[in-house]
């Protein structure tokens, strides 16, 4: 099961990128061949990983298409400080409906509406933080908090907290690995998406 998921996550990967090539022609076309080789690496491992997670249960599809598209807005984020609102619209929306048809399958309504509750709070949290320090965070990790928000939010209040705090460990952690790293052609500031997805990766794999 986790080679067959590793496989669909290398091949599902640049079929990706080419989409949002074609339908966002504004972030400059497809990454560079070595960037393209690194994302397909990535998903086919979180694929992985997540198969070994959740097995044959109704909620991996989600997780999967997280896996899928939180890898692509990260790229586009570390390297163009940007995530796009149509990719992050397509995660919200994606998850509301396959986690939706997850709690239709195996009756769990309450994990649904935990689930919405979860992406609310993450946002609205996102949200303060945003304005009291613009500096700090972009409009962009703001509405990428709801997605990831709802998808802590359907495993657990546990999961919610341990994710939004460790995002911004991460974020520390990687602001300081550039700096150390940075040179005249890099830029200054560091995307927080990445922090984002990776703390939101390592919660969910690892508390059960």
């Amino acid at each position: 099961m986790p080679l067959l998921l590793a496989l669909a996550g290398l091949l599902l990967s640049p079929l990706c990128e080419l989409l949002i090539a074609r339908s966002l022609p504004r972030l400059g076309g497809l990454p560079p061949l070595k960037v393209r080789i690194t994302t397909a690496a990535l998903t086919a491992l979180l694929f992985a990983l997540l198969g070994g997670r959740f097995g044959m249960a109704s909620e991996l599809p989600a997780f999967l298409l997280l896996a899928l598209l939180g890898v692509q807005l990260s790229r586009i984020d570390f390297t163009l400080h940007l995530l796009p609102n149509p990719l992050v619209l397509a995660l919200l929306v994606g998850a509301m409906g396959l986690l939706a048809v997850s709690s239709m399958l195996e009756p769990g309504w309450t994990d649904l509406l935990r689930a919405l509750a979860g992406g609310f709070i993450l946002f609205a949290g996102y949200l303060i933080l945003g304005l009291i320090s613009p500096g700090a965070l972009g409009m962009g990790d703001v509405k990428l908090a709801a997605p990831l928000g709802m998808y802590l939010g359907y495993l657990g209040w546990q999961q919610v907290l341990f994710g939004g705090l460790l995002g911004f460990v991460v974020g520390g952690v990687l602001t300081v690995l550039m700096l150390r790293l940075r040179s005249a052609e890099k830029p200054a500031e560091t995307a927080h998406g990445p922090a984002m997805v990776l703390a939101a990766f390592g919660v969910i794999l690892a508390l059960h």
